[in-house]
């Protein structure tokens, strides 16, 4: 009942006009990397609501149904529930890993990775191997790749950063632009924390690295300093 429930809530809180604007935000159109990508234009904070409210009714079963949904915003709330179930269940918290790695294809956005990875995979593997994130750095999959640099969020945040750098060295020559944001943004936040560890890094690469990428990552800096590294 609660599955029909919460979906019943989220059908009646869409907004088509906002839904027109999210498709094109989120690159939905044939050939964009949200490709196929549905919105019913709901805002994130009511997302979070719904999600507090259902989050201890709801099974894995129901949460893989939301999770394999066409509508963006049924896939964001099943993974806001994964979150607030990996905070509150200590006991489920490698189940939850497992299933969130397993449907890695329906985390098909940058702001479904970018809520989700740091939560769940970047906390699980905080204490433990983190190989499976090389394993997803050097897959030919972009939201994989994604989920991985993304991951290393809160290993910065504990003022860890070897496998944020050696991530990035592995992404600095992807092709893709989702990818050259990430790695960027990811390397600034070491920067915050440890300005000589992304300086030494930048310095090694940062003639090479995608313009984006480097923008990114300097994009904190003053303002002499930024324009000595973009005037490569």
């Amino acid at each position: 009942m609660s599955l029909s429930q919460i979906k019943k809530e989220i059908l009646k809180l869409a907004n088509p006009q906002k839904a027109k604007i999210l498709q094109r935000f989120f690159k939905t159109a044939k050939g964009e990397y949200g490709e196929g990508d549905v919105f019913l234009g709901m805002t994130v904070p009511i997302s979070r609501t719904l999600a507090s409210e259902f989050w201890d009714k709801l099974t894995f079963d129901d949460l893989q149904e939301l999770l394999n949904s066409k509508f963006h915003e049924e896939r964001l709330i099943a993974l806001l529930i994964l979150i607030k179930k990996y905070d509150k269940e200590e006991g489920e918290r490698k189940r939850i890993f497992d299933f969130y790695l397993k449907n890695y294809k329906n985390i098909n956005n940058w702001d479904l990775v970018d809520l989700s990875a740091p939560n769940i995979v970047g906390n699980y593997l905080l204490d433990k191997n983190r190989k499976i994130l090389y394993e997803f750095s050097l897959s030919d999959d972009l939201w994989k790749k994604r989920i991985a640099i993304i991951s290393t969020f809160t290993f910065i945040r504990n003022c860890d950063f070897e496998d944020t750098i050696k991530m990035s060295k592995i992404l600095l020559n992807d092709k893709h632009d989702l990818i050259h944001k990430a790695v960027g943004w990811m390397l600034r936040e070491v920067g915050k924390r440890d300005l000589n560890i992304e300086e030494n890094f930048l310095k090694k690469h940062y003639k090479t690295m995608p313009r984006t990428m480097l923008r990114y990552a300097i994009e904190k800096f003053e303002e002499t300093k930024r324009q000595k590294y973009l005037a490569k």
